[in-house]
């Protein structure tokens, strides 16, 4: 998989992408991020990529011309499977769009900032809007890290075990159940004994029983829904 982002703020993804999973699926070529810095294809020697909005009011907009511009530039390079803009008006992401999101080939990412970016860019290019939650970040690139990482673990050979993604919380419309590990006896507080019995399909039936019980009281709006 390939992920393109534009920011003009790039300083804000270097962490992100050069530690723990996200660096691994690089190193094995399994992903490959490239973050743009915006203000290579501003509109002036100054840099300039955002203006005055129209009809008044506080905060600039990132200009229609320096991401039409990026936009075409790199789709030279590469067919996008989706152009997504991360905003809070979006989509809000969960773990069905992390899934399809991770089956396709090429991706490129738009980050926000200030009051956002030219809506003729959203008409025009943008082929899927996503949001990270009911709340306002100071840009996009934040959003954009948590929507690399993951789509990124879910690729086909970036886990170790491939298996954990699918024991993950929502893949199967539940929260994950409670999970043990040694000792099994710490301060008189015990591993469930089911746990300990090396009956594995009463594990699996305890196991979906506790992430029945845990969605209910944590999130019955997942149930309902």
């Amino acid at each position: 998989m390939h992920i393109d982002i534009l920011t003009v703020l790039p300083e804000l993804l270097q962490s992100p992408f050069e530690h723990s999973i996200m660096k691994r699926a690089q190193d094995k070529g399994l992903l490959k991020v490239q973050v743009h810095q915006l203000r290579k294809w501003a509109v002036n020697e100054y840099g300039m990529v955002d203006d005055y909005q129209y009809g008044g009011g506080a905060g600039m907009v990132i200009m229609c011309e320096p991401l039409a511009k990026a936009i075409e530039e790199l789709g030279k390079d590469r067919k996008y499977d989706e152009i997504i803009y991360l905003t809070p008006d979006g989509e809000r992401l969960n773990q069905k769009i992390a899934n399809t999101l991770s089956l396709k080939g090429n991706i490129l990412m738009i980050c926000g900032h200030y009051k956002g970016i030219d809506d003729r860019i959203r008409e025009h290019y943008v082929t899927k809007e996503i949001s990270i939650g009911d709340y306002v970040l100071s840009g996009g690139e934040l959003a954009a890290a948590v929507l690399v990482d993951t789509i990124g673990r879910l690729i086909p050979g970036v886990l170790n075990d491939e298996t954990s993604a699918l024991f993950d919380s929502f893949q199967d419309d539940l929260l994950a159940p409670p999970v043990y590990t040694r000792p099994v006896d710490y301060n008189g507080w015990k591993v469930p004994d089911i746990l300990m019995s090396g009956d594995h399909k009463k594990i699996a039936d305890w196991r979906h029983e506790q992430s029945i019980q845990r969605t209910k009281e944590r999130r019955p709006d997942i149930l309902k829904d």
